[in-house]
């Protein structure tokens, strides 16, 4: 748990390769981990078990200030947290870790305090399929099929570098908004690309993927 040094908090949840600079920046993978465990890193990529993506990330997280967190049990005290924000982590949880994500931002959050979510947009992907009826592309989009592991290594790879980027639900505005309010939320607004409620977002990313993103955010 970070001790509560300072007041108020300004998180981003699932922040993969685009912290928020002076921010706290939480991830769940386990490149995060292996950033800080150079002798398992060597071990699992001399096994072949590491992707040249996963390289990538753990060198990057060598050099960046990411903590890693498991979305359902962030390590910040109870309403020490005025902000926060998770891009297209959301729809990497099933319906159950998304309440439990959303029930813990409740708990992070100060009275008032601001979630913003950024999730790939159904809607969008629905009106481009019926524009070009291109079935197997919105089926790609969405994410939602995977190939499952075959082999005796893809299925350690899987087992120790959890490769599971495919989606486990995806959202439209209602559907967000729908979730959001059964967890609590009040005042949820759809926010167009680089528009906020936030104030002084610093460097907050407000385009974060705009070719394919829906933007909501709620109070606490």
């Amino acid at each position: 748990m970070i001790d509560a040094v300072q007041s108020v908090y300004r998180i981003n949840v699932g922040c993969g390769s685009s912290p928020t600079q002076e921010w706290l920046n939480f991830d769940g993978s386990p490149s995060v981990r292996l950033a800080s465990l150079p002798l398992l890193t060597r071990l699992l990529d001399s096994l072949g078990l590491l992707r040249d993506e996963n390289r990538r990330f753990i060198a990057f997280c060598r050099g960046a200030d990411i903590r890693w967190a498991n979305a359902a049990d962030l390590p910040v005290p109870n309403g020490s947290v005025n902000v926060l924000y998770s891009s297209h982590m959301l729809e990497h949880l099933d319906q159950r870790e998304a309440l439990k994500f959303l029930s813990e931002a409740m708990r992070v959050l100060q009275p008032g305090g601001i979630i913003r979510l950024a999730v790939p947009d159904l809607r969008r992907m629905i009106t481009d399929y019926e524009t070009d009826s291109k079935a197997d592309r919105l089926v790609s989009r969405t994410q939602l099929a995977h190939t499952r592991p075959q082999t005796i290594l893809q299925k350690l790879r899987w087992l120790f570098v959890a490769d599971r980027s495919h989606h486990r639900w995806m959202y439209d505005a209602e559907s967000l908004a729908l979730l959001l309010a059964k967890v609590g939320f009040t005042h949820v607004l759809v926010q167009p690309a680089g528009t906020t409620a936030i104030s002084n977002p610093g460097d907050l990313n407000l385009r974060e993927r705009e070719d394919e993103s829906l933007y909501v955010e709620a109070q606490r």
